[in-house]
């Protein structure tokens, strides 16, 4: 449906904003809309424009959904500003940013479609941003958001004036007829009058309208990248591990050298998430944690409870304090907690709790937390086993709604190999329960050089 819902905007020539709910696969339906586009031979080029840390979920879900079109990610210091080279591509993948800092050379090329991922970010209509993609030019323009609405009906102003020029009138028009009367007098009248004039442009499925065509659970892997002194931490404790395991496996054998190993394993691990957690003293951001905090920000947007686990109670306390921060009520488990019946009660019985922060050994079994329809994933671990326990928390008996998981992995780390080693060396059964010294001792020599590289 929401696929023919944008080939009927696509026919009349209008602007669309598709608002599903967050994890009912916007990018999937966009991304069938460009293949049809490629597939009528005539269509062009289509530029996609989000937050910096998509554009690598978009780059695997296009060579999962649409292997054949041809996509260029226009991003990087050392890119070539030639827009002319556009023209031999489908799509092009851009960032916010660069949109902002590029626009003079961009606003020369006339694109198919213009797509604008996350739109919420140019809710601000006199920000650099809003201005800078207001200078495209495109034959259709489309947004994604599962938040259209984050503060007030201006919010939708700027998105509508993007996709549909004019359609709301100016923003004087606008504030005086509508969001003055809307936001300061409760008029319904005008919320009726403004609801008629957008509906056909807005397409918002909640995952509750749309339970039964969804599979149980949805299990989604969202990569991350590391901030650059995040990174840069992260080298420096590869080297020195990699070169002192390397050494000590030649000297005593690959058997004595385990211990270190997990030791360099566990440190990189961390690093991943947070360097804070491996130095105290760390004063710049985690990459991870932004994306965290944004995700978290939209499910509550959207009225979700969700489940936050990590193997680490470090990292559950730095994510603690970002929500502490911003005044978000949670609930919090670890293996220390003496009040766990009363953690439980609240998060599953009280409204405004949406948030429960669980330690994976602490949350592994015996809760039964029915009230939350996300799960987010903070940290891999060799046993998908144990993860799927912490799923189940959320997806069990007396379960009505939908489970979405998420699982983090930062890019370009030994996260991502974990998964590659879980995907082809491991194959760990489902019923094989495996310990973590069992796998370590299961490593060889080769997989330790790629876990370090």
């Amino acid at each position: 449906a929401g696929y023919n819902w944008l080939r009927f905007l696509n026919e009349f020539h209008l602007g669309g904003c598709l608002a599903d709910d967050m994890g009912l696969g916007k990018t999937v339906q966009t991304l069938a809309l460009l293949q049809a586009e490629k597939e009528k031979g005539s269509a062009g080029t289509s530029l996609l424009i989000m937050p910096t840390s998509l554009i690598y979920n978009w780059e695997m879900e296009a060579s999962k959904f649409t292997p054949e079109l041809k996509i260029l990610t226009y991003t990087g210091t050392q890119r070539n500003k030639d827009v002319g080279r556009f023209a031999n591509y489908d799509l092009v993948i851009t960032s916010y940013g660069i949109t902002r800092l590029d626009i003079e050379s961009l606003q020369h090329f006339y694109f198919n479609y213009v797509i604008l991922d996350e739109s919420q970010v140019i809710k601000n209509p006199t920000s650099f941003i809003a201005k800078a993609v207001m200078q495209l030019k495109s034959r259709f323009k489309v947004t994604l958001t599962g938040t259209p609405l984050e503060n007030t009906t201006l919010d939708l102003w700027s998105q509508m004036t993007f996709i549909n020029p004019g359609l709301l009138g100016t923003q004087t028009f606008f504030k005086n007829e509508y969001q003055v009367p809307i936001e300061k007098r409760s008029d319904d009248l005008k919320a009726k009058k403004l609801n008629s004039i957008i509906k056909p442009f807005i397409l918002r499925r909640l995952k509750s309208q749309v339970a039964t065509e969804l599979p149980e659970k949805m299990e989604n892997i969202y990569y991350t990248n590391m901030t650059p002194e995040q990174e840069q931490k992260y080298e420096e404790v590869k080297s020195f591990y990699r070169h002192r395991i390397l050494e000590l496996i030649e000297r005593d054998g690959l058997n004595n050298s385990r211990f270190t190993v997990l030791e360099g394993l566990n440190k990189l691990r961390q690093i991943s998430n947070h360097p804070r957690m491996v130095e105290p003293q760390y004063k710049d951001g985690s990459g991870k944690l932004e994306d965290v905090s944004h995700m978290l920000d939209n499910a509550i947007l959207e009225g979700h409870k969700l489940l936050i686990f990590s193997q680490f109670v470090k990292h559950l306390d730095i994510v603690r304090e970002m929500i502490d921060e911003r005044k978000i009520p949670f609930a919090y488990l670890d293996g220390s907690s003496t009040d766990r019946k009363e953690q439980v009660d609240r998060f599953n019985k009280d409204e405004r709790v949406k948030v429960f922060l669980i330690s994976i050994k602490a949350g592994g079994l015996g809760l039964n937390l029915t009230e939350a329809d996300y799960v987010f994933i903070l940290d891999p671990w060799w046993n998908p086993a144990v993860e799927q326990q912490a799923i189940d928390r959320a997806h069990r008996i007396g379960q009505k709604k939908k489970v979405f998981t998420y699982k983090f992995i930062t890019r370009n780390s030994v996260e991502e190999k974990i998964l590659q080693l879980q995907r082809h060396k491991l194959k760990l059964s489902e019923n094989l329960i495996t310990t973590e010294e069992s796998i370590i001792k299961a490593l060889t020599r080769e997989d330790i050089e790629m876990l370090m590289s």
